[in-house]
C-alpha cells in the first residue's frame, strides 16, 4: 500500500458526532472544448474582473454564494493570508453582476505552471435559472485557455448542488479522482448559520 495515499477500507466508516464527511470529485479538461451555446441568458448579466477586493467585501459575496454549500475556507482564513490571495496577480477574481447587484463568484488560480484551477464558481440563489451558470462557465473556459495551459481543473463535492457534477461534465471536464474529507461541522463551530445546508444532516456532539 502507498503509505502516502492510504486506501479507505471497504465497508462503512463511522464519522464522529460533530464532524461531517464530504466526498470530492476532481475533474480536468485537457483541451479547450467547443463552448456550449446559451439557451437563455438574462440581458442583465455581466462578468467583471474584481481587482484586489477588500477582505470584508469578498467574504460577504463568498458567504452569499457558498454558505448553503458549506463553503468555509475563506471565512476562517486569516485576514493577511486572504488579502495576499486577493491581490495575487496569479489569481483572477470575477464577479457576476445582475444589473448592479453582485450575483456570482468566479476565481481562477494560475499558480501551477501550465495549469489553471477553477478555484471557486457559484451563484447566489436568486440568479439560478437565468442562464447565469452557462454564461459564467463559458467565460471561465475562454479566460483559462487564453493562457498557455495544458490543463484546466476543478473539484466539486457532495455538499455542493446535486447538479454541479453533471454541469461540469457537460462543460467538458472529466472526473479523474475521488477523495473523502472529514472536518468539523461549521454550523456547530459557528462559522456558518446553524440552519445552512439542510441537505447535510447536522448531528450534535
Amino acid at each position: 500500500m502507498d503509505t502516502q495515499h492510504p486506501l479507505l477500507p471497504n465497508g462503512y466508516s463511522t464519522v464522529p458526532a460533530g464532524k461531517i464527511a464530504n466526498v470530492e470529485t476532481h475533474l480536468e479538461m485537457l483541451a479547450k472544448p467547443s463552448l456550449k451555446s446559451l439557451q437563455r441568458a438574462d440581458a442583465s448579466l455581466s462578468l467583471e474582473r474584481w481587482q484586489s477586493p477588500g477582505t470584508d467585501e469578498y467574504r460577504s459575496l463568498f458567504r452569499a454564494v457558498g454558505e448553503e454549500w458549506m463553503w468555509t475556507s475563506r471565512l476562517v482564513m486569516a485576514d493577511d493570508k486572504l488579502a495576499a490571495i486577493l491581490s495575487d496577480p496569479l489569481v483572477e477574481i470575477y464577479r457576476l453582476m445582475d444589473g448592479d447587484r453582485p450575483a456570482g463568484l468566479l476565481e481562477l488560480d494560475f499558480h501551477t505552471s501550465g495549469e489553471c484551477e477553477l478555484a471557486f464558481f457559484g451563484l447566489v440563489s436568486s440568479t439560478i435559472g437565468k442562464g447565469a451558470g452557462r454564461f459564467m462557465m463559458n467565460r471561465a473556459i475562454d479566460r483559462a485557455w487564453s493562457q498557455q495551459i495544458q490543463r484546466f481543473w476543478v473539484h466539486t463535492c457532495t455538499h455542493d448542488s446535486q447538479g454541479a457534477l453533471s454541469f461540469y461534465c457537460r462543460s467538458g471536464f472529466t472526473p479523474f479522482a475521488i477523495k473523502v474529507e472529514v472536518t468539523d461541522d461549521p454550523r456547530i463551530t459557528g462559522v456558518i448559520r446553524r440552519d445552512a445546508a439542510p441537505h447535510v444532516p447536522l448531528i450534535e456532539v
